[in-house]
């Protein structure tokens, strides 16, 4: 009878297990939070060279990353509140013309409570109080809403909280986080070649992607400013500058873009022009200006510069399109990370793979190594001229 034996390493074993169990707990934490730590991801791009900017003025990593992110998410965290603020008033306008001004309102029902014979009568019949609001069902009914909605702002700013810890821890360790993870694989050239790859293409969609938003909306706000000029006063623009940069912003969206602002806008200067009788040129010369100079334009001169890098125009465009059909609203940044995974791990190490030879790299550009577009690289390294910056980043 033969006998196997079978030599463990129980204690290594073990340590491998509870790598397992490990892991699995951070896939658990990921899955939950994949749209939290994808945007957060997209912050981190779009604020790093803005940060090795401010880095070379400021000597503490972590104050340079605060003011780097405070620089970048506030400006779009006002432009968000002026433009919900504009949208309630307009709203709050709408619903008065509606309504009318006559209306008794539960408000208006409170105010008249002010008056001191009121009180006296509430004070003397409590259920007076009740009425006037509604009943206790009504008032229920508004605290179990308010708690609702609070709930949902709760999370909302955890999420929130969550994103701008990510981006900041990444935009102060990256390099030490880097470092860390090249000591994981004896292959550490291929490594190397396919995260500077992986990590100059992130830089290109994210960060490329912010730069010619900014750049759309700011020629956008100019160019609506200056028809509001020459526009009827029956069919302006209403806030002629914020449209403008919303249509940056819109930008970022894929295939429809800022057609979501521009086309919406047309056919309600559409509806002011045939109110009033006239204007239907400026509407026409609105959305000419618009579609051309707007929209087109920066479209073909800026993107292709600032965006897409190695990537396929055709697989990146897909990716916008697919990746919130599939993951939902984060999948417009989730689509182009899992394109650029897949794209460099085919380009770098699927030949070795299927050819079964040794996974090694082929030349790599020194370049790609020790420095990004920007000056230097998550991987590690600093571009000549950058020696001020503290190594400690």
């Amino acid at each position: 009878m033969v006998e196997f034996e079978f030599d463990v390493d129980w204690p290594r074993t073990a340590w491998v297990a509870l790598g397992f169990v490990l892991a699995a707990a951070l896939v658990f934490v990921a899955y939950r939070f994949v749209g939290t730590f994808v945007f957060g991801l997209f912050v981190y791009y779009a604020t790093r060279r803005l940060y090795r900017r401010v880095r070379r003025r400021i000597e503490q990593p972590s104050v340079a990353a605060g003011v780097s992110l405070v620089g970048m998410v506030l400006p779009a965290l006002l432009l968000l509140a002026y433009t919900l603020g504009i949208a309630l008033q307009q709203l709050s306008r709408f619903a008065d013309e509606i309504d009318g001004a006559g209306s008794g309102s539960q408000i208006e029902d409170l105010l008249a409570m002010a008056d001191p014979y009121l009180n006296l009568t509430v004070l003397s019949d409590p259920t007076a109080l009740l009425d006037n609001l509604g009943g206790v069902g009504t008032i229920t009914t508004t605290l179990e809403s308010a708690l609702g909605y609070l709930g949902v702002v709760g999370t909302g700013l955890l999420h929130l909280f969550v994103m701008l810890a990510l981006a900041f821890y990444l935009l102060r360790d990256d390099r030490r986080f880097a470092g860390w993870a090249g000591h994981l694989t004896a292959e550490r050239t291929v490594f190397e070649e396919f995260v500077a790859a992986v990590d100059e293409s992130f830089d290109k969609v994210f960060y490329g992607n912010i730069l010619n938003a900014m750049i759309t909306g700011l020629v956008g706000g100019i160019v609506y400013t200056l028809l509001n000029q020459i526009a009827p006063a029956s069919v302006a623009i209403p806030y002629a500058a914020l449209v403008g940069v919303l249509a940056g912003g819109a930008s970022l969206i894929p295939i429809v873009g800022m057609k979501l602002v521009y086309v919406p806008m047309a056919a309600y200067l559409a509806v002011l022009a045939g109110t009033s009788g006239e204007g239907w040129w400026f509407v026409v010369a609105f959305a000419a200006v618009s579609f051309v100079v707007v929209d087109v334009i920066p479209d073909l001169l800026v993107r292709p510069y600032v965006s897409g890098g190695e990537l396929h125009t055709g697989a990146l465009m897909f990716a916008y399109i697919l990746g919130p059909l599939i993951w939902g609203w984060y999948g417009i940044f989730l689509g182009p990370i899992v394109l650029v995974l897949v794209t460099h791990f085919a380009r770098i190490v699927l030949p070795e793979l299927v050819t079964d030879e040794p996974i090694r790299a082929r030349e790599v550009d020194p370049a790609a190594l020790t420095g990004d577009t920007d000056g230097a690289d998550a991987v590690g390294g600093e571009r000549d001229g950058d020696e001020g910056t503290p190594s400690g980043a």
